[in-house]
Formats: C-alpha cells, structure tokens, sequence
C-alpha cells in the first residue's frame, strides 16, 4: 500500500508540476524511449543476475504491494510458538518435542501458527536448532555461534535481490542517456526541414534523459531500499528465535526464554510484555 501510495505522490508532483509550468503531456509520450531504456534495464538486468535472484526480485516486488508478513502479530505468534515448544519441553522432556519438529505441518503446537508454517525458511530454522537441542549436549556459545552464522549467511540471500534492483536503479539515468544519444543521431536528419520539427525532435530525445532519471530516483531506487527494510524485518524473526532458544539452552524458564527473544525484536513493532503474555495465553 505504502509503494502504491509513494508512487501515485511521485507521479502526481513531477507531472503535476509541469503541466502548472505549462508543460504538454503528450511531449512526454514517447513508447519509443520508454522501449530502449526499458527493455536495456531488463536486459541487463537478466544479463547480470542468476534465475533465482530474478525470481526472488519479482516475489520481492509483489511482496511490496501485497504487504510485509513481518508484523506485530506475526512476531507474537512466534513467541507463543517458542513458548508452547519450551513449556511442553521443559514439563514432559526434550523427547517430546521431536514427533513436532521433524512433522511440524501435523504438529498440534505448530499448526496453530500458520504463518510460521509459510515461512519456509525460519520454520527449518526453528526446528532445526530445535532437534540440535534434543539429539546432543552442544555448549550454548557453540549453538550460538552456528546460529549467528547461519542468520549473517541467510541476510546475504535476503538483501541480495534489493541489491540487484538497486544496481538497475543507478544504471537507468545512463540508459536514459543512452535514448538521448539516439534521439540526437535521429535529430540529424531533420536538419533541413526547419526548427519546429528540429525542435520537435530534440524534445523527444530529451524525455529519454528524463524518464531514465525519473525512474531510477523515483520508482526503482526507492523499491529496492523498501526491499531491503522488508528483508530487515524478516531477519529479525531469526534472532528473535535465536535469542529464545540460547535462553532456554541457558536454563531460562520459558515465559523468561520468550523475553530474551521479544527485546531482539525492532521496537517498532515488538508487543509489549502484558500484551504478549494474554497472546500466549490465548492460542
């Protein structure tokens, strides 16, 4: 809602502003221009980056319509998953909870978090570091450390579709140059057929100059720096679950566990302690 809400501001001030200066749209109309530097942004773009980053830049893309899952609620949904898997841990045995983290799609304590479910990744996360704990006596700055490392290697993964955006977003006013370039070599022909048409023609070549900018700087740039803040946030799941399982690893009681992993969380949207606690006692 935001990119839709930010582009529509765009659109409306830039162009806006330059009908109020008398300005004609219909100038700024040019398929042409907006096919040379368009389809030499997704060429290079494809040319650039392996398939998997272009598919993840087109999911990361639809995500910014669609909205972040990495709220409130979802981080409150995996404190009270984190405290159901504790508590059952701590009452009945580390045994206990393995039938729910090698099936977590038919666990009772796990299906009643869907979201988590979804998230692929932190869900093997969880269970994985889970059934560590439950098969072996690692020392807890051993778990920690592979933990760690595990979150830096999957921000590398998250961050590097914004980062492929954000290549295209600097390489647009040159593409924009580049449509400039044609539209004066096409201008040259026109040399004898008077200045309205000369002029006619420049402009043309000019709006390339223009659109590659404006695209850069006020449509792509900007997207790949909200990827980036979406990637954020999911990371911050990570350590929150991180920051919870080394508790309990520690000896921390579940309800003590669950805190360690609610002040990882971004303040912004990190629930307060009552509120979190009528959460877990809810589900």
């Amino acid at each position: 809602m935001l990119l839709i809400i930010g582009a529509v501001i765009v659109i409306a001030s830039v162009l806006g502003g330059y009908v109020l200066h008398g300005g004609n749209l219909l100038v700024l109309w040019q398929p042409t221009e907006i096919l040379i530097i368009g389809g030499a942004a997704v060429g290079s773009f494809i040319i650039a980056n392996p398939l998997h980053t272009i598919k993840e830049v087109a999911k990361g893309v639809l995500s910014q319509l669609t909205g972040s899952p990495y709220n409130k609620s979802f981080y409150m949904d995996l404190l009270s998953l984190m405290y159901e898997i504790f508590d059952k841990s701590r009452k009945q045995g580390v045994m206990a909870i393995e039938e729910d983290i090698d099936n977590p799609e038919s666990s009772q304590i796990f299906s009643r978090y869907p979201a988590i479910i979804k998230s692929k990744y932190l869900l093997a996360f969880i269970t994985d570091y889970l059934r560590i704990i439950s098969s072996g006596n690692m020392a807890t700055h051993e778990l920690e450390g592979m933990m760690e490392n595990e979150i830096e290697s999957r921000q590398h993964e998250l961050e590097e579709p914004a980062h492929a955006v954000n290549k295209i977003a600097d390489a647009l006013p040159g593409l924009g140059i580049v449509a400039a370039v044609l539209g004066i070599v096409i201008t040259m022909n026109f040399l004898s057929e008077g200045p309205e048409r000369i002029g006619l023609s420049v402009a043309a070549a000019l709006v390339g100059t223009f659109l590659g900018i404006w695209m850069g700087y006020g449509f792509v740039g900007p997207t790949s720096i909200a990827m980036e803040h979406t990637a954020k946030y999911e990371i911050k799941a990570y350590e929150c679950a991180k920051s919870a399982i080394v508790a309990t690893v520690s000896g921390q009681a579940p309800q003590m566990a669950i805190e360690f992993g609610r002040k990882a969380l971004p303040s912004d949207k990190r629930p307060g302690f009552q509120e979190l606690n009528d959460h877990v006692r809810s589900k």
